[in-house]
């Protein structure tokens, strides 16, 4: 009989690697209520033309990575490959008052070659808000992204940070951009030797070495951007310094989306590139149908962001434990109902309780209450079950021994017990 197996490109994710995906979002979920932001919850697919038209049809993502595939209505659906454009289409579709503060936690799909945190189905945390064209928003979401950082614990990931204009100075800087490669197309790589006309901004993204090096002498964004774009980027920067946020600002950062306008950021470091980062994006909401508003976001692939806990040392599993952690293990050695009835009213009083099923003798249900970790173990037995009573034995802590206790009485007994030292 064959034996299944996750496809290629994605991963089970179980017990106790688990429990820091659950620290890890609710941390993350806690900063952004903090600061104002309420969850959205989109589709895991989309109508092709909400990429296309956000990603760019230049872009990797629409030109290499998209799952695409026609419904068996004929439509032409994808599977979300990045949580953005997703989050601004519900915006358009509702139509919230602005500033629309969203943050997400989602699935993300993108048909790569596999590798160290890289999947072909990642997760990704994310926030955006939408209605506003203030410097201060950028900087928010870059200090909520920093904010995550820290109370992680990584001290190893640096900040960088970039301008691509806007409308009315971006054109201008491309035409010399382009001029610029079109001289030196030949020492391009392979690939953007041939295509580094359709966007020249993807050579500056391009992580290969002949690109990288060809780069190094490239006109400069920053001599070319206009005084509205240059004064918005020196707020944007003003605003990291005053909340001491430490950063670089670097030229070539473009990142891999068409849709970016002036500020753009990234969080990296020497072991782990692309932990998490974003921007701004003036056009995107015009460009999936709705008004002319301004956007600005970022987002945070989890499964990069646990190799950089793990580069630190820090969030490893073995510092986590399953949340709550078990409190109570009921043995049940009369197949009566109570323990039935004796969990269901020990989890009502807000304690974490586990059971043994199958019958098991009270030797095996015993053995497994020890392993399973729980400072208690409530026994049902013949006896006891005759007299209304249940034997309550503690297994951990300073207090061992066990003691008999009125049926009614014992979920009390137990809060007593576990919440001792």
């Amino acid at each position: 009989m064959t034996r299944f197996q996750s496809p290629k490109g994605t991963q089970d994710i179980l017990p106790p690697e688990s429990a820091r995906w659950v620290e890890l979002v609710g941390r993350f979920a806690d900063l952004a209520r903090r600061s104002g932001y309420g969850l959205v919850m989109s589709p895991t697919f989309e109508d092709t033309d909400v990429f296309r038209r956000s990603s760019g049809d230049s872009s990797d993502v629409v030109t290499k990575e998209m799952y695409e595939f026609k419904d068996k209505g004929g439509r032409e659906v994808a599977l979300r490959p990045e949580g953005t454009a997703s989050v601004v289409r519900a915006f358009v579709q509702h139509s919230p008052t602005p500033p629309f503060k969203a943050w997400y936690a989602a699935p993300m799909f993108r048909y790569e070659q596999p590798q160290a945190g890289r999947f072909r189905q990642h997760h990704q945390l994310g926030v955006e808000i939408l209605g506003t064209n203030d410097a201060m928003a950028d900087v928010e979401v870059i200090a909520l992204l920093a904010g995550l950082y820290a109370d992680l614990g990584l001290r190893s990931l640096r900040l960088r940070v970039n301008s691509l204009g806007d409308a009315k100075c971006a054109p201008g800087y491309r035409e010399q951009l382009a001029a610029y490669l079109e001289a030196r197309a030949e020492e391009l790589c392979d690939e953007h030797r041939y295509k580094w006309s359709v966007n020249p901004l993807r050579v500056l993204d391009c992580k290969k070495a002949e690109c990288r090096k060809v780069s190094d002498g490239a006109p400069r964004l920053r001599d070319w951007l206009c005084e509205d774009c240059r004064l918005h980027f020196a707020e944007v920067l003003g605003g990291l310094d005053r909340l001491s946020i430490a950063y670089e600002q670097d030229d070539f950062l473009v990142r891999g989306l068409d849709y970016y306008t002036r500020t753009t950021f990234e969080y990296g470091s020497d072991i782990i590139d692309g932990v998490g980062g974003g921007g701004r994006y003036d056009g995107l909401v015009a460009a999936l149908g709705g008004p002319e508003l301004s956007g600005v976001g970022f987002g945070a692939g989890i499964e990069r962001v646990l190799l950089a806990c793990d580069a630190d040392g820090v969030l490893s599993p073995g510092e986590l434990r399953l949340s709550p952690a078990l409190e109570v293990f009921v043995v049940d050695a009369t197949r009566s109902g109570v323990a039935l009835e004796l969990c269901a009213e020990l989890r009502a009083a807000g304690l974490s309780v586990d059971r043994a099923f199958d019958g098991r003798s009270m030797k095996a249900q015993l053995k497994a209450a020890d392993r399973s970790g729980a400072k208690v173990a409530c026994i049902v037995g013949e006896e006891d079950l005759a007299s209304g009573l249940v034997t309550v034995r503690v297994l951990r802590g300073e207090a061992h021994g066990q003691e008999k206790v009125a049926r009614r009485a014992v979920a009390a007994r137990v809060q007593e017990i576990t919440r001792s030292p």
